[in-house]
């Protein structure tokens, strides 16, 4: 390219910029700029802090602790750099982080029974080093269980980005807000939406492109939704949701011990024991999962 043909590209390029600028898609807070990567940062850290032998990058010559307390002490500074774009002081992030990083081992003991759900209810898992590495679902899942507790914390904009950097790599949607209990399973995983004001129960296995979202949402007088109000369902313990159901809205309760069929669109609450399948001659639901295991025991 020649020094003219580059002046006029460069000429044309600015002009561009300059129409760009115009449009303006300046943050309104301009303290977030450059937030979403130290979140990526944080996350990698506080996952290899977990995880050293499976997150880390290499084989470092170190003892387990000493690996996990340079993973913790990255994980700190990273931490601390976002929460001072969004905390009113340097002392309230430093309080924070220190929350946070307390919190670990709690989320660790937690993930552990994620990971065991995962290995004995896949019967293509090899190993929990298997579900650790490899499985989607489950580096989805870690994220949401750090992201839950700086939502719990109430601390703005970070565990939402958190778990959308994992729905971006996953294409898992897990909101940050939900209230998941332990020994939690996906499988596959691809296209799981899980909304803010959803709780789960305990050994909870879901499969593939499940819906746990809101019906219509109440409106303000100036169109908007209502926000704050309970959206989502409830689901109980061993609760078991198959390939492309969709359950929606705040007053759902599926009891304990229910299993929802694939592609079973639901609306209207599950009492405990109680089946749901969908099939030519529309849905049926029974409390005798004999009858209808057919329909609904699969696996990939």
């Amino acid at each position: 390219m020649t020094i003219k043909k580059k002046g006029a590209v460069a000429g044309h390029l600015e002009d561009l910029a300059y129409k760009m600028t115009e449009i303006d898609t300046r943050p309104n807070d301009g303290s977030l700029l450059g937030m979403k990567q130290k979140v990526a940062e944080a996350i990698d850290h506080l996952l290899r802090a977990m995880f050293p032998y499976h997150f880390g990058k290499s084989r470092a010559r170190f003892v387990e602790t000493e690996k996990r307390t340079y993973e913790l002490m990255q994980a700190y500074d990273a931490l601390d750099q976002c929460l001072e774009l969004v905390a009113d002081d340097h002392e309230e992030a430093a309080e924070k982080v220190n929350e946070i990083i307390d919190a670990l081992p709690g989320i660790l003991e937690i993930l552990k029974t994620d990971i065991q759900a995962g290995y004995e209810g896949d019967p293509a898992a090899k190993s929990m080093d298997e579900v650790i590495i490899t499985y989607p679902a489950f580096y989805a899942i870690a994220i949401y269980r750090i992201a839950h507790k700086l939502y719990e914390m109430e601390i703005p904009m970070i565990p939402r980005i958190m778990t959308e950097l994992a729905h971006q790599t996953t294409g898992i949607d897990i909101h940050p807000g939900a209230t998941i209990g332990r020994y939690f399973f996906i499988d596959h995983g691809t296209g799981v939406v899980i909304g803010e004001t959803t709780t789960i129960g305990e050994h909870v296995k879901i499969y593939q492109h499940v819906t746990l979202g809101a019906k219509s949402f109440a409106l303000t007088e100036a169109g908007t939704p209502v926000k704050g109000v309970k959206r989502h369902p409830d689901i109980g313990n061993n609760v078991i949701i198959y390939a492309g159901a969709t359950i929606l809205g705040g007053d759902t309760k599926i009891g304990d011990d229910c299993a929802v069929g694939g592609n079973v669109w639901l609306t209207q609450s599950l009492e405990p024991g109680e089946t749901i399948v969908t099939n030519a001659c529309g849905q049926h639901r029974s409390k005798d999962r004999k009858l209808l295991e057919e329909s609904i025991e699969w696996f990939i």
